[in-house]
């Protein structure tokens, strides 16, 4: 029970050492968001300023093409994680029926954030699933220790007391049949 213990206790020290990990490719990932969302916000408010909202909603998507969602899944002691990435090429959008500068540079800026977003939304999950397992094994540990263990120790003391009382018992008994053969 003690090596289970120290092994619950091991696994909680290395989810939380991926989880720290997982935290600076967060930040990593959202350091190089930030501009891209910048870029798409002035895209929008560019179109918007240019076309309006229903002029900007008529304007056609950028194809999908080749591009399609690729996951990449491994496992931490049990704990299932993923890396996701847009790969492919995107297919040129049809043409629009009022085209501006405007809009072209929306679609585009838009069409940038979606590999970093895919990246992030696996890293939020596997932070979640990481936290999870993180939670239910610091759980199992506090189980061990504080109630477990102490019982067990606890039955092992009295079993111990037992057992003295019995071999003194049978000391007594041993002494006192000896006595009567003599």
């Amino acid at each position: 029970m003690r090596e289970g213990c120290a092994f619950l206790d091991e696994k909680c020290l290395l989810l939380a050492a991926q989880m720290l990990a997982e935290l600076r490719r967060r930040e990593a990932l959202a350091a190089q968001l930030a501009p891209l969302l910048e870029r798409a916000r002035r895209a929008v408010a560019a179109a918007l300023a240019r076309h309006g909202l229903n002029g900007l909603q008529c304007q056609p998507p950028l194809g999908a093409g080749e591009r399609r969602l690729a996951l990449r899944r491994h496992s931490i002691l049990g704990v299932p994680l993923q890396e996701a990435a847009i790969e492919g090429a995107a297919q040129p959008a049809s043409p629009p029926a009022h085209p501006s500068p405007e809009a072209i540079e929306c679609r585009e800026a838009h069409a940038a954030l979606l590999d970093p977003l895919a990246r992030l939304a696996a890293i939020d999950g596997n932070l979640a699933r990481l936290h999870a397992e993180h939670r239910r094994t610091a759980r199992r540990v506090r189980a061990l220790e504080d109630v477990l263990l102490p019982e067990i120790v606890r039955d092992c003391d009295e079993m111990e007391a037992a057992l003295a009382e019995l071999e003194q018992d049978e000391a007594i008994w041993a002494r006192s049949a000896a006595g009567r053969a003599r």
